[in-house]
């Protein structure tokens, strides 16, 4: 049986954090690379981020666009992987808004079953999520519902991480170690 190892990388835009996930995967790499992404680019900029994304991966990981169904994906695949990485948890957090109309007990089960599902993984996952409390108060109800909506999912995803990194300006800070 493999081992799970569920880290969390936090951190604000362009800290570093989709970099330092990578690193950190190529730790685990094998026959099986999974690297899945939550974006659903929607205008020719975020494109161009996907395509660079993918650059930095190279050839030893697969891809799967997963904009909702996550926790299913990951129950199944890391039966099959040797390391799952997923960019980002915040960007799915706005596809279940969109899904939902981002009520929060609409997107509770999709939180508890993710959480269920990184508790019952085969193999290391790396998540990716943006730290999104640290800024201002939002000034309308549904940025600030995104915002509690991601803080609740972080919680509830670190609660579970046997490792949590904290990146701040390509920094990685090791904030929780289980193991």
């Amino acid at each position: 049986m493999k081992t799970r190892n569920i880290i969390l990388v936090l951190g604000g835009c362009r800290s570093g954090k989709s970099r330092h996930a990578l690193e950190l995967g190529e730790g685990y790499l094998g026959k099986r690379n999974l690297f899945i992404a939550t974006c659903v680019p929607a205008d020719k900029e975020m494109m161009q981020r996907v395509a660079r994304h993918q650059s930095e991966r190279g050839e030893a990981w697969s891809t799967l666009e997963i904009p909702i169904h996550l926790a299913e994906i990951i129950k199944t695949e890391s039966t099959r992987a040797d390391v799952i990485i997923v960019d980002c948890l915040t960007l799915w957090m706005s596809n279940l808004i969109v899904e939902t109309g981002g009520e929060q007990d609409e997107i509770d089960p999709f939180v508890g079953h993710l959480t269920n599902a990184l508790t019952e993984a085969q193999c290391p996952v790396i998540l990716v999520s943006n730290e999104v409390g640290a800024g201002i108060v939002p000034d309308n109800a549904l940025a600030r519902r995104y915002r509690d909506a991601a803080g609740w999912m972080n919680q509830a995803v670190a609660g579970i991480a046997d490792r949590v990194i904290h990146t701040v300006a390509g920094i990685a800070v090791v904030i929780k170690k289980d193991r």
